[in-house]
């Protein structure tokens, strides 16, 4: 509760002097310190990307996503997130995108990475193991498991029975190269999900 407590207070405090945007889908914020040009482009954005998962998941969120633009330096005050996290989804999407002055291909990824976690979140009620999350996440995204073949290929050999046990816990807790392999596998099993069966 009290790490909680602190938590809250730090986004009150840094959000106070964040700009806002809002759609249907979305409450946008953002400081005016990130360069991240206007809100509403970035809306534009999350709304094309939100249509895409829509319609893959075939399910709409009942309710608001909250996104907030964070400057690199307050991503990591607020986050507190180890350094391999590019961006982060707590319940609301939280990205760094300090001196990008419009949407790179990279950040288009990203916010479509971070999207589809709210999608499982409100979906599920919070139910989903994080190789769902984060496996899913990457597919929507537009990865696919062929550029880590081979890093799968040695993970099976020295662990031939790998399996869901050696990934549950925080992730977060991981070290950039536990995590590496964590993300590669929670995509292939996706991926096989994805072939057997299809989306649904």
């Amino acid at each position: 509760m009290e790490a909680a407590l602190k938590k809250a207070e730090r986004d009150k405090l840094e959000e106070a002097k964040y700009k806002e945007n809002e759609s249907v889908h979305f409450m946008l914020r953002y400081s005016g310190a990130v360069g991240a040009g206007d809100g509403p482009r970035y809306i534009a954005y999350l709304e094309r990307h939100y249509e895409t998962i829509e319609t893959e998941l075939s399910y709409s969120p009942p309710d608001s996503i909250g996104v907030i633009l964070y400057t690199q330096q307050a991503f990591a005050d607020i986050t507190q997130a180890p350094n391999w996290v590019g961006a982060l989804n707590d319940g609301r999407i939280r990205v760094p995108v300090q001196g990008l002055s419009e949407v790179t291909p990279e950040l288009s990824r990203v916010l479509r990475h971070e999207l589809t976690h709210s999608f499982i979140q409100q979906k599920t009620l919070g139910h989903a193991p994080t190789w769902i999350h984060e496996g899913l996440a990457q597919w929507m995204e537009g990865k696919r498991s062929d550029a880590m073949a081979q890093m799968l290929e040695r993970m099976y050999a020295a662990d031939p029975q790998l399996s869901v046990t050696h990934y549950e816990g925080e992730w977060m807790k991981f070290s950039p190269e536990a995590a590496a392999a964590a993300y590669a596998w929670a995509l292939a099993n996706v991926e096989y999900l994805m072939r057997s069966g299809g989306m649904s």
